[in-house]
């Protein structure tokens, strides 16, 4: 039973996604159909007894020529224009790469070579500080690790035969081998 329920709903449920889409978007139409010259309701207030009420032109007509200004369609591809409008004025304009490359004051240099990374007090390798020391060693004065490598440091007790390797024989050293320097 619950088979041939879930079988109708896959068969008829694109059907009423699709009218229940299209009855919302006709509440969002609005009501043009309306009378312009309807009279105006009174909801039972009365003007003192002294004063007089001014007679009110009846309306004319509406000519071609002076058509009232359209107005603004509440739809929802209205608001979607609206909310592009507003982010045109909330994000910043984006550059050209040519305006982005001229916007770069400081020099910088691609170097290589071979800093060791220093072990941070969480245990983590520090290696800002490796590409620190790098780009010192060739003239700069700081640098941005781009490239880095690893390698295992080892006592020479691990390669005589019959020793056992222990946990603290051999250490990972890391290393910066590519810096971009300033």
């Amino acid at each position: 039973m619950l088979d041939r329920i879930g079988c109708l709903v896959g068969l008829f449920g694109p059907l009423v996604a699709t009218a229940g889409l299209l009855l919302s978007m006709l509440t969002l139409v609005p009501d043009v159909a309306w009378s312009q010259a309807a009279p105006p309701v009174s909801l039972g207030v009365q003007s003192p007894a002294g004063q007089s009420v001014p007679d009110q032109p009846a309306p004319q007509p509406i000519e071609p020529s002076q058509a009232a200004p359209e107005r603004e369609n509440p739809g929802l591809i209205n608001e979607i224009g609206k909310l592009f409008e507003k982010s045109k004025s909330i994000l910043p304009p984006l550059k050209s790469p040519s305006e982005t490359l001229s916007n770069i004051t400081t020099p910088s240099a691609m170097v290589t070579g071979r800093a060791v990374c220093v072990v941070a007090s969480n245990g983590a390798p520090d290696c800002k500080a490796g590409a620190d020391k790098l780009c010192q060693s060739k003239g700069f004065k700081e640098g941005k690790s781009l490239d880095t490598d690893a390698a295992e440091k080892c006592s020479p007790i691990v390669f005589l035969p019959g020793h056992k390797r222990g946990p603290n024989d051999c250490k990972t050293e890391n290393f910066v081998t590519r810096a971009l320097c300033q």
